[in-house]
């Protein structure tokens, strides 16, 4: 038994015949604070501004880092191209227009809406009906006994106190329920009465998105202020929170126009390819998003933890895998460096490398995706927290995840592997919060490092000059030490514990 387990752990320094063993210390320890250091000051640097998805910066970025795989001497890894590009689309609001009887509305001021979620339409009527909540189901229905069908309806935003204590339906509690309830029910427009307005610095620009074509086109939907609910209600506005306050038609001329113009953008997912020997026809991928939050506000969001880390660690763990091959000991599995963008839009760039991967998905032994990895947490009371890394999802998936990330640590890292956030009942939800999540929902087993949430997470002040670089180090050599492990071994990592498929 002692003989099969030292077999399972000499993948690092067994090649197969005609190769040389190698002691992997000799290209980890060409990962350095100084190299992560210069990388970073450009990748969160001013030319990228903030890296934000399908914009300039971003391809600036893309740029860089398809650059420096050429550098290194990695192929192509997308055909003959370094990248993967998928589509984004935007819409920008030209003009809108709430009108009732004679009174005119501000955009923003008195009323907002979502423009990717809206349509282009002008149309009036002269019916507009309370339905209460807007809720339509088995146990609670609003709409009961109206007619809304070619109707404007409004309704309360929230839900009543009896249905939140309730909660048996949670499919009432979908964001789009209330839509679909006016949708079957025939209305023509949703208004939703909300208390928080006016609004101030909205942007006529909405958010981007990748799918351009809805299958369900939901009603023209408009958050409105208590001012027009106001001038449609008149006094019953003061009683409408009253449950004993009925669904009412009133009858006024209400006119809304909204005129949206929408463009076809474009990003793209960076790909490194370093070739394997014996085993090149399996993969490990190594990952991290390099897009950020790009300029809000004039502000530049450098995202130097939030992502630049992960980037640059990406970028010294292919040069130095690199260097091993140039000297012969390159490793048997053919790895990706794989730079993924649109991960703060909601995980697009791996979603769409996993529902169309280059490289087959059950030839790839693992993912190592690296995200915020040079920084502390400042809410971490235990342990010394000059030298730790969170590690998640080493318990999912695979049970040789944990053991083999432990020994590699063990032999060469000796950083403090703090499993916090592998608790299914985290509050963060942090296991489904980076691109490792998209190869997991396919079974692909995953480990994500990470540092924490610490106070500059998502702000302008995430700036290269707080990273402590010889931390990033150290975890950049664990992850680097772990994939030499992953790529040399005799088998691919098992997929013998179930899968979390809970979405983000």
């Amino acid at each position: 038994m002692k003989k099969l387990i030292g077999l399972l752990f000499m993948g690092s320094v067994l090649f197969c015949a005609g190769q040389k063993k190698t002691d992997p210390l000799i290209f980890g320890n060409s990962i350095s604070a100084e190299n992560l250091s210069k990388d970073l000051y450009i990748v969160a640097g001013k030319s990228f501004e903030g890296r934000e998805t399908a914009t300039v910066g971003q391809r600036k970025a893309a740029a860089y880092i398809e650059q420096f795989f050429k550098s290194l001497g990695l192929q192509p890894g997308n055909g003959s191209s370094y990248q993967l590009p998928y589509p984004v689309y935007q819409d920008t609001l030209l003009s809108a227009q709430i009108r009732v009887n004679d009174d005119s509305f501000d955009l923003y001021k008195d009323y907002d809406l979502s423009i990717a979620a809206n349509y282009s339409a002008s149309f009036g009527s002269h019916d507009i009906v309370f339905a209460g909540y807007g809720i339509s189901d088995s146990a609670w229905d609003d709409y009961r006994g109206l007619n809304v069908r070619g109707k404007v309806v409004i309704i309360l935003n929230g839900y009543p106190d009896g249905l939140l204590q309730r909660q048996a339906d949670l499919r009432i509690f979908n964001a789009f329920a209330k839509q679909d309830a006016a949708q079957e029910h025939g209305a023509i427009a949703l208004l939703v009465i909300q208390h928080d307005f006016p609004h101030v610095a909205s942007s006529p620009k909405g958010k981007m998105y990748l799918n351009a074509f809805y299958p369900t086109v939901r009603p023209i939907t408009i958050n409105i202020s208590q001012k027009i609910a106001r001038s449609i209600m008149g006094q019953d506005y003061d009683s409408i929170s009253n449950a004993s306050f009925k669904s009412k038609t009133y009858y006024k001329n209400i006119w809304i126009s909204l005129n949206k113009e929408t463009k076809f953008l474009e990003s793209t997912d960076v790909l490194g390819y370093l070739e394997g020997t014996d085993l090149k026809g399996q993969l490990l991928v190594i990952s991290a998003h390099y897009d950020h939050l790009g300029i809000r506000d004039s502000l530049i969001y450098y995202g130097a933890d939030d992502d630049g880390s992960g980037t640059v660690s990406l970028l010294e763990l292919a040069s130095a895998f690199s260097k091993a091959k140039a000297d012969g000991a390159g490793p048997r599995r053919s790895i990706l460096f794989l730079a993924n963008s649109g991960e703060e839009e909601g995980l697009w760039g791996s979603a769409f490398y996993t529902n169309n991967p280059v490289y087959p998905l059950e030839k790839t032994t693992a993912d190592l995706n690296i995200d915020m990895i040079g920084r502390k947490d400042p809410g971490r009371k235990k342990g010394d927290s000059n030298n730790y890394v969170y590690v998640v999802g080493d318990d999912k998936l695979s049970s040789e995840l944990s053991p083999l990330s432990a020994a590699m640590n063990k032999k060469y890292t000796k950083l403090e592997l703090d499993n916090k956030f592998n608790d299914p009942e985290d509050p963060l939800r942090i296991y489904y919060r980076s691109d490792h999540y998209n190869f997991a929902k396919k079974g692909v087993p995953v480990i994500f490092y990470f540092d924490g949430i610490h106070h500059d997470y998502h702000q302008p002040t995430d700036t290269p000059d707080k990273i402590d670089y010889h931390l990033l180090e150290k975890r950049a050599r664990l992850v680097f030490y772990t994939a030499w492990e992953m790529a040399n071994r005799y088998e691919m990592m098992k997929r013998d514990l179930p899968a979390v498929t809970e979405e983000r």
